[in-house]
């Protein structure tokens, strides 16, 4: 069951187990009122993911770029990251950038083709931002797409971790 189903039930669960409680709302009092709590997670069903480890997201036909929490963990103490310049034009699967770290030092590749509208200046000036918020603070670079297509190539979540488990990663 994914995430989001099981928060779902989880809600609902404390919804039906509520009980009214004696209430004032702008002056009104009601004993109708239900306590409710509320859970919410980032659905991350919409991320996709490369064999390479590159995670991309698409709003509004910018896509932005980063590196999985694996890829980050398996890399170490990120120390130095080399993103592509504004108005690159990138083809799916390309070497763009190059990511250093106390271990290791490895190439970052696009997921999709497009033009590079933004670079994380923030991961250049603090590159540890990839290893402590890879799919937020941490991004790499954003990208114009012009081959939307190229994301059904790529793998959603599950078959992400899927392969994480498998040998061939």
């Amino acid at each position: 069951m994914v995430l989001s189903q099981k928060l779902l039930n989880c809600s609902l669960r404390l919804l039906k187990s509520s009980r009214p409680v004696q209430a004032q709302f702008n002056g009104i009092s009601s004993a109708n009122y239900y306590r409710c709590f509320g859970i919410s997670a980032v659905n991350r069903s919409e991320r996709r993911f490369t064999a390479k480890h590159e995670w991309v997201t698409v709003a509004n036909g910018i896509a932005t770029v980063g590196i999985s929490h694996y890829a980050q963990d398996s890399l170490g103490d990120v120390v130095f990251a080399q993103l592509p310049d504004v108005g690159a034009n990138i083809k799916q699967n390309e070497e763009c950038g190059a990511l250093e770290s106390v271990k290791a030092a490895s190439e970052v590749y696009s997921p999709v083709s497009g033009t590079v509208t933004e670079k994380n200046t923030a991961v250049e000036d603090s590159p540890g931002l990839i290893n402590s918020s890879c799919y937020d603070k941490g991004w790499l670079f954003k990208v114009k797409l012009i081959q939307p297509a190229e994301l059904e190539e790529l793998m959603d979540e599950k078959k992400y971790e899927e392969f994480l488990k498998s040998d061939s990663h």
